[in-house]
């Protein structure tokens, strides 16, 4: 399958993605932040470089784009272009990603990972409901966490899950 953009226009594209301050993480701050929780930004001396770390409960959480990372949900769609490079460089994100987790984890932090699939798309979640999980396992002694999109049957089901 061709490509329907251009070379310049496909670089542009790409160009305008970014790996902090999307939308689903703004709304996850500003949420978290209106239920008066503090919380610092990109650690870049932390494992991973956490989205989100609330020091008071020794909590990171993590706000992954499905596509970016590999997530198994309707919102990821392996590309039909160049698959051995994507193949291998979302492979390469989720190795990362694990090997944070670990290390995070051997570190006595708490992880929680929130998938953009529990905030946009088909099995999306209220913003209150995905807040909600977060504080009940802020207050909670899990170390890790997640919160997920909804499958199409599981309308009344939530989707989070002590890992």
């Amino acid at each position: 399958m061709v490509d329907v953009l251009t070379p310049e226009q496909r670089r542009l594209n790409m160009s305008r993605i970014r790996g902090r301050d999307t939308k689903p993480e703004m709304l996850l701050r500003r949420g978290l932040h209106a239920r008066r929780l503090r919380f610092r930004l990109h650690r870049r001396d932390l494992p991973g470089c956490p989205d989100l770390v609330f020091p008071r409960f020794h909590a990171v959480v993590f706000v992954h784009g499905c596509f970016w990372h590999g997530h198994s949900c309707p919102m990821f769609k392996m590309p039909a272009t160049r698959v051995a490079f994507w193949r291998d460089k979302i492979d390469g994100n989720r190795k990362r990603d694990q090997k944070a987790q670990v290390k995070l984890v051997q570190d006595q932090w708490r992880v929680f990972t929130v998938w953009e699939c529990a905030l946009r798309g088909p099995g999306r979640q209220e913003i209150g409901t995905v807040i909600d999980g977060i504080v009940r396992w802020l207050d909670q002694d899990q170390s890790l966490g997640s919160c997920k999109g909804r499958a199409p049957e599981e309308k009344s089901a939530r989707g989070f899950s002590a890992d």
